[in-house]
């Protein structure tokens, strides 16, 4: 490399004893990667919160703003070193664009992560302790081996990547899991739809220059399959899968025909029952409407909640409520105790689940519950 030689006023020449290569070029290292990993921190926050809220749009808004500053203050750090080391090599540019685009990867990554833990989904994630400097390695006569540093960005890059996907994989996954177990009911999902509409356009090549727009979409996607699986998560609350009784009890009786434990017939049984001593808390089986309390023939004690897409559950032979008609409940709520009134040889709950005017077998909707809840973990 050619040195340029600064003479004093007098004229005299000071000794040649410029910076040596490595040394100018890891400065240089250090001071890019300072300044880019600091503008990355303290731009990108206000856009990772909005992007855990959701909105989308915005962000990709934000981060194009973003980008356009970050750009203009690398261009000014290049100038600068630059006009103090003369002819500079080309690659190091690249590198240092290709830093840029994995440090705003690495934040994303950062933020679904979070995202995803805050769901329960446990994803593959980046070394947490990787550098995210642009460190320079060198060849052995001292200048950069600028192959070797795109090597580790790439990979570095790659890992990111692989952490986006494994996210969007394990969230669409369980989504498919719940859609299909509940369909098996009848119990249709009203899923957010994550697809734009009203767009359009004449089809025209993709801008490279526009390389880091991609990743951001990269990253929604991965933001959207995250929001549909809470939604179908969320669902989970309103369909009656969830046991009504928790504690020492045992199931007495099943849905359909048995002995009739009165006459000795045989007779249809519109539920199931789990016997359970006097008093033991009975609990909604899902987010609904409590829209009976009091008696009926043969039943006694009943209380009834509607959880909508046509599906109520009633609670029989109780000896209290802990309900009110036109009370709003969620799953677990405590809406009645268990008792043995009306037609009854004993304490215990009597659990049916009807669609319309229909009684359904509640079994193969708690046993939906258990397979949900065992694949969600």
């Amino acid at each position: 490399m050619r040195h340029s030689a600064i003479s004093d006023s007098t004229g005299h020449r000071p000794s040649r004893r410029g910076i040596r290569p490595a040394l100018f070029y890891g400065m240089f290292a250090v001071l890019l990667g300072g300044n880019a990993v600091t503008g990355t921190a303290l731009m990108m926050a206000p856009d990772i919160a909005r992007l855990l809220g959701g909105q989308n749009e915005l962000v990709l808004s934000a981060y194009e703003d973003r980008l356009a500053q970050m750009r203009v203050e690398i261009d000014r750090l290049h100038s600068r070193n630059y006009a103090q080391a003369g002819d500079m090599n080309l690659q190091l540019q690249e590198l240092s664009a290709q830093q840029e685009v994995l440090l705003e990867q690495h934040q994303l990554v950062r933020a679904l992560v979070t995202k995803a833990d805050q769901l329960g989904i446990a994803a593959v994630t980046p070394a947490q302790d990787a550098p995210l400097e642009l460190s320079l390695e060198t060849t052995h006569s001292g200048n950069p081996d600028v192959a070797a540093t795109a090597a580790s960005v790439a990979q570095m890059m790659d890992e990111t990547q692989m952490a986006m996907t494994g996210i969007a994989v394990a969230a669409t996954e369980r989504t498919a899991g719940i859609v299909s177990e509940l369909g098996k009911l009848g119990i249709t999902l009203d899923l957010p739809d994550t697809q734009p509409a009203g767009v359009g356009g004449p089809f025209i090549a993709a801008d490279d220059a526009l390389a880091s727009v991609p990743m951001i979409e990269d990253a929604n996607a991965v933001m959207d399959a995250l929001m549909l699986y809470q939604a179908a998560r969320d669902s989970l609350s309103v369909a009656p899968v969830h046991m009504p009784i928790t504690g020492n009890f045992r199931q007495s009786s099943g849905y359909g025909n048995r002995k009739d434990p009165f006459t000795g017939a045989r007779a249809f049984h519109s539920g199931l029952d789990f016997a359970a001593a006097t008093g033991t808390a009975v609990l909604s089986a899902a987010d609904g409407v409590v829209t009976f309390v009091g008696e009926k023939s043969g039943y006694g004690k009943v209380v009834e909640v509607d959880h909508g897409n046509g599906l109520i559950t009633r609670y029989a032979h109780l000896s209290a409520y802990l309900a009110r008609q036109g009370q709003s409940v969620q799953t677990g709520t405590p809406i009645a105790k268990v008792g043995s009134t009306g037609r009854s040889t004993g304490p215990h709950l009597h659990f049916e689940v009807h669609r319309g005017d229909k009684s359904l077998d509640p079994k193969p909707f708690l046993d939906t519950g258990k397979r949900i809840l065992a694949m969600l973990g």
